[in-house]
């Protein structure tokens, strides 16, 4: 009987112990659930904080990449760039003359041309946009092939076909290089819209940044005309 006794004990501690176990182990999942779900929120927090720094409005209830991160990871769209920078890259060179004749077979400034480029793409003729924009002078595909642009990534048929478009907003804005640069960056109905350069960061920015560049080189252009 002592031994029945003893071991009734044995199973009621060992019972006894089984359950505190399982209820040490429920507390144990239920604490993880608990720091997963405030780690996740955390996260997410952090997540919508990072976006509010990198996404600006641009005016028109469109969400763009915020210029000022923008000018730090993409070195093309870099407002204080040393003018050696500029007038020094090698694709500018290699596409030097193509330029020139083709900006003034459609009577556009030259200078002003590679300063689009280089507000564009950075001379990368494989540059892609998060928009789609392609190429050199970052045509959307509707664009280029209104332009007659068969293949987009072909430097003289982008640089043809940016040129084209480019002179269509001049013309359409009488000869107004800002307001056709605001439509070049942001569309010629914003510019309708706002009867005037969109007051879209992104694009004020845009502006300010070509016509930079455009001095740089026609400043380089003069000089290398005065060699001459």
């Amino acid at each position: 009987m002592v031994f029945a006794s003893n071991n009734t004990k044995l199973s009621e501690k060992l019972l006894n112990n089984f359950n505190l176990v399982k209820m040490e182990s429920a507390m144990n999942k239920k604490l993880i659930i608990q720091i997963l779900a405030v780690e996740l929120v955390r996260s997410l927090f952090i997540a919508v904080m990072i976006l509010g720094v990198v996404l600006v409005s641009n005016g028109n209830n469109q969400m763009v990449m915020n210029p000022r991160i923008l000018s730090k990871i993409h070195p093309a769209s870099q407002m204080e760039q040393h003018p050696s920078s500029v007038s020094g890259n090698k694709a500018e060179h290699l596409y030097h003359m193509f330029i020139i004749q083709t900006a003034s077979h459609y009577q556009i400034d030259p200078a002003l041309i590679k300063a689009i480029i280089m507000a564009e793409s950075g001379y990368n003729t494989k540059a892609v946009s998060n928009k789609g924009a392609k190429g050199l002078m970052q045509l959307m595909p509707e664009t280029a092939q209104s332009m007659g642009v068969e293949d987009i990534f072909n430097p003289h048929q982008n640089i043809t076909g940016g040129v084209q478009y480019f002179k269509q907003m001049v013309n359409r804005f009488n000869g107004d290089v800002k307001l056709a640069l605001a439509a070049y960056n942001a569309g010629s109905r914003n510019v309708r819209n706002y009867n005037g350069v969109p007051p879209f960061k992104a694009t004020r920015y845009y502006i300010k940044k070509v016509l930079k560049y455009y001095q740089i080189y026609k400043n380089q252009m003069g000089e290398e005309i005065d060699r001459v």
